[in-house]
């Protein structure tokens, strides 16, 4: 079923009275939602919902999950990544586990008043954030066991290349979520609200010139809404040689859901899965 801006797909094999074992995975940005369905038993994407250019996207899903009754199911578990504008990256070594109040100084947006942590031991330091009240209320009520991400983890959950300079960059059609690593080490993470071309090749140019990023040798890694052809990647391609699709590798689940979609637009709500 499709209706404009959103596209809903469901394994015809899929009973959601029957199903049994579930995993719900529910990714929010700032102008999109989306969720998949995973049958952890049988190994296999029984369902996918998204919806790009919500001028208000907490309160489609909050309709959303009263309408739709896949969203009913009772799911083994829940994971959910939310955007949000409050997310501090502090290194290990300066991390106080006693105390991560300290760190809510460093937020500009009044949010819940919860915190919320998650330690990535392979880059070494642990993401504290609070996401927007009314997505903490919609999801605690919803899913009272949903584990909570910012964001930015799912898309690190992406790099294949750790070990090398990789910038990371995953489209809505009105946002832009990018990441830069470098050598294992997180050095950059910021969204951009991207309403033309113009200010897409803008963004760019900062990033290259303020990280003085060499992008003639350096990996870019794209996921989500952009194509081949389409105007976003040309801009791309005039200052990156290297760049790639980032699609999900998951050899312990069957896809065969996304067979007629671009394997690439959905990444990083699969990558909601890869997250602990």
């Amino acid at each position: 079923m499709n209706s404009k801006n959103s596209i809903l797909l469901v394994d015809p094999e899929f009973d959601p009275a029957a199903a049994i074992g579930c995993s719900l995975l529910v990714k929010v940005t700032a102008d999109s939602y989306s969720y998949a369905i995973i049958d952890k038993s049988g190994g296999k994407l029984s369902a996918l919902y998204d919806h790009q250019e919500c001028p208000d996207p907490l309160n489609e899903l909050a309709g959303r999950i009263k309408s739709d009754n896949y969203l009913s199911i009772p799911f083994q578990d829940v994971k959910a990544s939310v955007y949000t504008q409050n997310t501090i990256a502090v290194p290990a070594e300066f991390v106080n586990e006693q105390d991560f109040n300290q760190y809510a100084k460093f937020f500009s947006t009044t949010q819940s008043d919860k915190l919320y942590s998650h330690k990535s031991d392979i880059y070494g330091f642990t993401s504290i954030f609070n996401i927007d009240s009314t997505a903490e209320k919609i999801l605690s009520e919803a899913f009272p066991d949903c584990k909570i991400f910012d964001h930015s983890i799912p898309l690190l959950c992406l790099n294949k290349q750790q070990e090398h300079s990789t910038i990371l960059l995953d489209f809505t059609v009105g946002f832009l979520n990018t990441t830069y690593t470098l050598a294992g080490n997180l050095i950059f993470q910021q969204s951009f609200e991207i309403s033309n071309n113009d200010e897409f090749n803008y963004y760019l140019l900062l990033m290259i010139k303020q990280l003085h990023i060499d992008s003639a040798s350096i990996t870019v890694m794209v996921s989500g809404i952009i194509h081949n052809q389409d105007r976003r990647f040309e801009i791309l391609s005039k200052y990156f040689n290297k760049i790639e699709f980032n699609v999900p590798h998951r050899e312990d689940l069957n896809l065969d859901l996304l067979e007629d979609m671009p394997n690439h637009y959905y990444s990083t709500l699969l990558a909601v899965d890869l997250c602990v």
